[in-house]
């Protein structure tokens, strides 16, 4: 067996406000929506990866979604353009990655990184 693919499933009650910031704001396709789910991506290649942590690194909180982009600082103009507070960083890290942390419209810590 090889595994193809892992979602991030985000419960609320209003779908429709993923759309702002997933779509509009970070950019992201809306690939399917029955009402009841929404689901956005991207035709990019991505690896299949799931992480678990005692700390976000840095001393930070461990975040709910971690989301790498290929232009960190056009990411960065995008969020605060649209207002959304930024509540860590951003900071270069140790590891080899420049990001930051905000929140999504249901609450979600999301890390926002690049390699650099």
């Amino acid at each position: 067996m090889k595994v193809k693919r892992i979602v991030a499933n985000v419960e609320t009650q209003n779908i429709a406000k993923a759309k702002y910031f997933y779509e509009e704001v970070l950019g992201l396709d809306q690939l399917m929506n029955l009402g009841w789910i929404a689901t956005y991506g991207s035709d990019e290649k991505m690896t299949t990866q799931i992480s678990f942590l005692s700390q976000g690194g840095s001393q930070t909180p461990v975040p709910d979604l971690s989301i790498e982009v290929d232009d960190l600082d056009d990411a960065l103009t995008r969020i605060k353009d649209a207002g959304i507070a930024i509540e860590y960083g951003p900071a270069k890290e140790p590891w080899g990655v420049r990001r930051f942390f905000v929140r999504d419209p249901f609450g979600k810590l999301i890390n926002i990184l690049s390699h650099l």
